[in-house]
């Protein structure tokens, strides 16, 4: 590699992704680049494909319960023991295909006069089949995020090797939303953390049914509890609201109209009207139908992980992984 040109190293996390696995490290491998495959004990053939492919892989030990967390820092250590010199980590999910420019465009923002301070870029993820379904155009409008200075970061994106290293990478018992977790985490140690508008990945959520986007957001509402139990005090107040939010309408209000129904009888289910209510409110606020119906719907999901990270916390349970496809 040019001795001017920082030294960058990948990796791609992965578990039962086949074919998507393939796309997406022929399109990070080349340059001369390490790139680790860390697999959460796959049964699709993925750890024979990525050596074939030329990645270094990384099998974790199936007696350890999996989290993306876990993988990710077991990729970041495999990279730095690999390429002692590495400066900088690009993390991919194996279910997304990095975009031609993307690198160039993150190192370049990284290396920038007076940018020494940030230690995360991210970029534009795009669903690659957003017409499949209203759950895959959901994510995709996920992960338009706000371009400029940012709070977190999701699963791709590149960081500066000494920042990760200096707050300790990833917290491996997080099931979701461990990336925002470790940006609190550099925030409060004075890094910072940009959204390019700059083209970063395809991803392939391949969300068809009700029940994935189900579980998902079920998931979603257990990082929401999990973050805020852990960074809810002021300053930050990690997803205090967004627990809240989850709580409010997905558990105390149905609580509200069942206890309101026994009292003054059927009179009470005038009360669902808020939800209907809801839906149109936010659709004033833009987004559409569509996506306002299953924000308000979803609260119901994100209540019963929050309802699941309450109970594992009562009784000292570890919560495995919660997948949704």
């Amino acid at each position: 590699m040019n001795k001017e040109q920082p030294a960058i190293g990948i990796v791609v996390i992965g578990r039962n992704e086949g074919e998507r696995l393939r796309v997406c490290l022929r399109s990070v491998l080349g340059a001369g680049r390490a790139v680790v495959y860390v697999d959460s004990g796959s049964i699709d053939g993925s750890v024979a494909l990525a050596r074939s492919l030329g990645a270094t892989v990384v099998a974790l030990d199936m007696a350890v319960p999996f989290t993306a967390a876990r993988a990710r820092n077991a990729g970041f250590e495999a990279l730095r023991a690999l390429s002692h010199g590495v400066q900088f980590v690009q993390f991919v999910d194996g279910d997304c295909e990095m975009a031609a420019g993307w690198l160039h465009a993150a190192l370049d923002f990284l290396t920038s006069p007076g940018h020494a301070r940030y230690a995360v870029v991210c970029g534009r993820r795009r669903e690659r089949f957003p017409e499949k379904s209203v759950y895959n155009r959901l994510c995709d409008i996920e992960w338009n995020t706000p371009i400029g200075d940012a709070k977190a970061c999701g699963g791709d994106a590149m960081m500066r090797v000494s920042a990760l290293a200096t707050v300790g990478g990833f917290r491996d018992d997080l099931i979701a939303g461990e990336e925002p977790e470790l940006c609190v985490r550099l925030r409060a140690a004075g890094w910072k953390i940009h959204r390019l508008d700059a083209e970063m990945a395809l991803h392939d959520a391949a969300m068809l049914h009700w029940r994935q986007w189900w579980r998902r957001s079920v998931r979603g509402g257990y990082a929401f509890a999990q973050g805020s139990w852990l960074h809810g005090g002021p300053p930050e107040r990690h997803w205090v609201q967004e627990t809240r939010r989850a709580l409010a309408w997905g558990l105390a209000l149905p609580i509200a109209i069942v206890l309101a129904a026994g009292w003054v009888g059927a009179g009470a289910m005038w009360l669902l009207l808020l939800y209907p209510a809801q839906v149109l409110r936010l659709m004033r606020r833009g987004g559409g139908a569509e996506r306002a119906f299953f924000l308000v719907a979803g609260k119901f999901a994100e209540a019963a992980g929050i309802v699941q990270f309450a109970w594992n916390r009562l009784m000292h349970r570890r919560q495995h992984i919660i997948e949704y496809k």
